[in-house]
């Protein structure tokens, strides 16, 4: 599938060493499904039982900000945030297609909604599920702390883990967007 010169497949690309990744909100609708296919594919979202549906409904939420990460012309992966509400920088998902994983494209997706994040808030927020070790040491590798637990969430047994990166407490970040303001 074609949007100018974008194929939203994720099959292998040849001919671009270290996988550089162009990153773009989302912007179409055959963006937005092929998005919510890939994550209702993946882990987490297969353990929780997040199907397609809700997945489509997520992408095209005007609270969130979405972008696609692509590849050449081929689509990657995606990151969704929110920067209101409760957890302002709030990284709510990550995801990277089966055959890109593992080559530096979730980080640069991560390196994008952080620096997103960090120019307006001083910490970024997620959550992983306790079951998803893999999602946990990749956080972990990136500098990301544990601040709380939500036990039993999802599942008995089971724990959505809060995780925080940040540059600075609250009351300094604003003091210094405030003189910059001025400036």
């Amino acid at each position: 599938m074609e949007r100018k010169e974008r194929v939203l497949s994720s099959g292998p690309l040849e001919g671009h060493p270290g996988h550089s990744v162009d990153i773009k909100k989302l912007s179409t609708p055959e963006e937005a499904l092929w998005c919510a296919e890939l994550m209702a594919a993946s882990e987490p979202w297969l353990t929780l039982k997040i199907h397609r549906d809700v997945l489509l409904k997520i992408m095209n939420d005007p609270w969130r900000e979405v972008y696609v990460g692509y590849a050449g012309n081929q689509a990657v992966g995606v990151v969704i945030i929110l920067m209101k509400g409760a957890l302002t920088g709030y990284i709510q998902s990550i995801c990277v297609a089966p055959q890109w994983r593992n080559k530096g494209i979730g980080r640069q997706l991560m390196n994008y909604a952080e620096k997103r994040i960090f120019s307006e808030a001083p910490n970024v927020f997620l959550f992983v599920s306790s079951f998803n070790g893999d999602a946990q040491r990749f956080y972990k590798k990136l500098g990301y702390e544990v601040v709380g637990e939500l036990c039993d969430y999802f599942f008995r047994g089971e724990s959505e883990i809060l995780l925080r990166k940040s540059i600075a407490p609250l009351s300094e970040f604003k003091k210094a967007v405030s003189q910059r303001n001025r400036s």
